[in-house]
């Protein structure tokens, strides 16, 4: 692993203050690749921090544009990147909060024939997606090349993450689920309301996107026990979190 400069050990001087991270987890946050799909509503606070944090690549996918009604949850976009292409202006808001990080750029959509041709580059998957079609092609790809998916996804005033690594055993022996195991089937198109038809709190995503960050770095550095087999749920009205435990089915469902 390459060291750290001077600059960076001022930079990350809290994180490696830590036991659990020290200089060693640093260097590893350094090393690592991190897919980020989606630089919207969960995408957005979770570039921030993983920027911050010192992840040294950042891949960000995303073919959509900023506008203006993005700007009350995407707090990586401000009010003159309106029309911009919004990886080039989340790579620009990472640029000026931490030049060390290096983004790549991919203005296309998710799915299997972007993940065969670039995801082959990064060792980590993070899904902020807002479209079933998406989160089940994460979840194939993530399993496919064997590395660690967290995805998250909101809903007006609730939110839910987990982390998906079915290509490992837990500690019985038994395989980690995956994404079908939790999620057998897509629901009909139209049955889940996007954000623009049911509207959504932008700090929910804030919320959610942060947790997904925090999942990112704890798989990172290999410290604390990260979401595997458990769904982590947010009601934000009740200010309440609960999870719920799942495991891999005895017949998984076929793709």
């Amino acid at each position: 692993m390459d060291p750290l400069s001077p600059d960076e050990i001022s930079r990350y001087h809290r994180h490696i203050l830590l036991p659990e991270i020290g200089g060693q987890g640093q260097q590893k946050l350094k090393a690592a690749r991190v897919m980020v799909i989606g630089a919207g509503g969960l995408g957005a606070p979770a570039l921030l921090y993983l920027a911050a944090a010192g992840v040294g690549t950042l891949g960000i996918a995303d073919d959509d544009h900023v506008s203006l009604s993005n700007l009350q949850r995407q707090v990586i976009h401000d009010s003159g990147t309106i029309g911009e292409e919004k990886t080039e202006s989340a790579a620009r808001s990472i640029a000026r909060l931490n030049p060390h990080v290096r983004v790549r750029r991919f203005e296309a959509r998710f799915d299997g024939a972007f993940a065969a041709t670039h995801l082959g580059g990064f060792d980590l998957l993070i899904d902020g997606s807002d479209n079933f079609d998406t989160r089940y092609a994460a979840a194939d790809a993530a399993e496919a090349r064997q590395i660690p998916l967290v995805t998250g996804a909101v809903g007006r005033f609730d939110g839910s993450l987990t982390v998906l690594k079915p290509y490992e055993a837990n500690a019985e022996g038994e395989p980690n689920p995956g994404y079908r195991d939790l999620f057998p089937q897509q629901p009909p198109a139209g049955l889940v309301p996007a954000c623009a038809e049911a509207g959504i709190v932008g700090a929910l995503t804030g919320v959610i996107g942060t947790l997904m960050a925090m999942e990112a770095i704890k798989l990172i550095t290999g410290i604390g026990e990260p979401l595997v087999g458990r769904l982590l749920l947010y009601d934000a009205l009740s200010a309440r979190f609960d999870t719920i435990r799942y495991r891999r089915r005895k017949t998984a469902p076929s793709p």
